[in-house]
């Protein structure tokens, strides 16, 4: 089994930014020695806790400070920028990190309408051009625009022999046939809400077109916290069900759990916890790779990324460690 790491770099309550973005590039060095595949960063803007705003930023420091763990996004969102300039960026990372770099694009407004706005500088919004966005970018980067294309003769700097593979974050039947026919990897966010699965993935399979890769490729996001013991697993998790809850009052930071408990859960947040822990497994090592070998034959994939929001980052590098031992992804 693949394994990666899905970073939305959030930050405890409290912390200091600078130290968490430290953290955040001394846990991908981490990643790698574990035996981890990928390290992906997330973008989101105007939140008070997920510092990953910048992910091209954080990807070119992480490659550099690492050798050979694949770096990527996770993902940009690209009905908010040219093609043209996230082709560019992206070939530049392929050129300065050969063979290492992700490219992972979504179709999210990026948050609220005023913070589409502002990204945008108040442009109209283009999500709906969303199709003509990935062929746009793909044929940028290949140099593979159409004759009668109106920007045929504008060509990528640097002008390099590769490009990065490019992944559609996707939930929905839309999203798949988009991948599918473009012949791109999938990213299927059973963090976000798994419950279109088994429509999105079969429309995915039955429509795919070899383009960048040859066969359909899926990978799986989902969330996890691993302790040696259930007990302690759940007392960790309990900062994550408590972040879930937060964002959407405008939260985005993670609160330790022994405050979290102080504070008291209500029966209406324990109601939407037991909701969102369809969207994560918690538990022991043994637990994890159980339940990571069940997602893996649902759905057909030996390829996951992982999320961790926890509150202390050395309970967070001590849950990824526990799992890559457990699967035997362990090079320490």
């Amino acid at each position: 089994m693949k394994l990666g790491i899905l970073d939305q770099v959030p930050m405890p309550a409290g912390a200091d930014p600078n130290e968490v973005l430290n953290q955040t590039v001394a846990l991908a060095q981490f990643a790698e020695n574990a035996g981890y595949q990928r390290y992906w960063l997330a973008e989101h803007h105007n939140t008070n806790g997920l510092l990953s705003a910048a992910p091209e930023i954080l990807m070119t420091r992480i490659a550099s400070s690492t050798d050979s763990i694949k770096v990527g996004s996770g993902g940009v969102l690209l009905p908010q920028y040219s093609p043209l300039k996230v082709a560019e960026t992206f070939k530049t990372m392929e050129a300065l990190f050969p063979g290492r770099i992700d490219l992972g694009v979504g179709r999210s407004p990026g948050g609220t309408e005023r913070t589409r706005a502002a990204l945008t500088d108040s442009r109209e919004s283009m999500m709906s051009a969303f199709p003509r966005h990935l062929d746009e970018l793909y044929g940028f980067m290949h140099n593979e625009l159409p004759k009668q294309h109106e920007y045929r003769m504008v060509k990528v700097t640097p002008r390099t022999g590769s490009a990065p593979p490019v992944w559609i974050l996707g939930l929905s039947p839309r999203s798949a046939k988009l991948a599918a026919e473009r012949g791109m990897g999938l990213t299927f966010g059973h963090f976000i809400n798994p419950d279109k699965w088994e429509e999105t993935l079969r429309i995915y399979r039955d429509n795919f077109t070899p383009g960048q890769f040859d066969q359909p490729t899926v990978n799986v996001c989902v969330f996890v916290v691993c302790a040696d013991t259930q007990k302690e697993a759940e007392r960790l998790a309990l900062s994550q069900d408590m972040w879930l809850l937060g964002i959407e009052k405008g939260d985005s930071q993670v609160h330790s759990p022994d405050a979290l408990r102080k504070r008291g859960v209500s029966s209406a947040e324990l109601e939407k916890i037991r909701h969102n822990r369809r969207r994560m497994i918690i538990g022991t090592p043994q637990k994890i790779k159980a339940e990571l070998e069940k997602l893996s034959k649902r759905y057909n994939t030996d390829d996951f990324l992982l999320i961790t929001n926890i509150y202390d980052p050395q309970d967070k590098k001590r849950s990824y460690e526990l799992i890559a031992r457990e699967m035997n992804h362990s090079f320490l």
